[in-house]
């Protein structure tokens, strides 16, 4: 099918699968992100943002041909970022990504102040991320107006199927913590500047992942 973005004011930025495969191997990370601003960052803020997508001190100069694919994905998020947007689709955005880059892009997309579409086979980061669900039942779309939890209990046989791959003694899905935007200047747009935030309980225990 076709799908068509409407609204002159819709700024959309769109992360597929294999982003990281059209990077320039040859390239640094720092050179990346340069050409990506295109003059519109300062090298502190350009710094920044690297440090926030974990990328510090000398990792920067590493030629993205040296990098594993977790970090070829997290460059290509990164540089995604520096455009403006108020519309994200991502295309499974936590494939090699470790757990604390996951953990830093649950955050920015939780403080985005635009729409998200998301697909993802990762729940756990599902759970952290969506507050609807739209799933594929009997070959037709069913939109849920809640979070993962909220669809899980709509769906006890599916609930039965995740609660079954839990781990003994390790927390499972639970409601979306609503979060307080601390700067809309900051978070209206998905890019341009490095992107901090006023949360308190930053990051979330590795072991929660063990039972995704």
């Amino acid at each position: 099918g076709t799908v068509e973005i409407g609204g002159e004011n819709v700024l959309m930025n769109y992360y597929e699968q294999n982003q990281a495969d059209v990077l320039d191997l040859d390239k640094t990370v720092l050179d990346t992100m340069k050409y990506a601003a295109d003059g519109r960052m300062e090298y502190e803020e350009i710094r920044a943002l690297l440090g926030q997508f974990l990328f510090k001190g000398d990792t920067v100069n590493k030629k993205l041909g040296m990098l594993s694919g977790g970090e070829k994905a997290r460059v290509a998020l990164c540089t995604m970022m520096l455009s403006p947007a108020n519309l994200l689709v991502l295309d499974e955005p936590t494939n090699h990504l470790d757990i604390p880059a996951k953990e830093m892009l649950e955050e920015a997309l939780q403080y985005f102040d635009g729409t998200v579409l998301v697909i993802s086979h990762d729940r756990y980061f599902v759970s952290q991320v969506a507050n609807t669900i739209c799933a594929f039942e009997d070959s037709k779309m069913v939109r849920y107006n809640g979070d993962y939890k909220f669809y899980m209990d709509k769906n006890e046989e599916w609930k039965e199927k995740v609660e079954n791959r839990y781990v003994d003694g390790v927390e499972g899905i639970k409601n979306l913590k609503e979060v307080e935007i601390v700067n809309h200047a900051v978070k209206k747009n998905f890019g341009g500047s490095a992107v901090t935030s006023g949360k308190k309980d930053k990051g979330v225990k590795n072991a929660k992942r063990l039972g995704d």
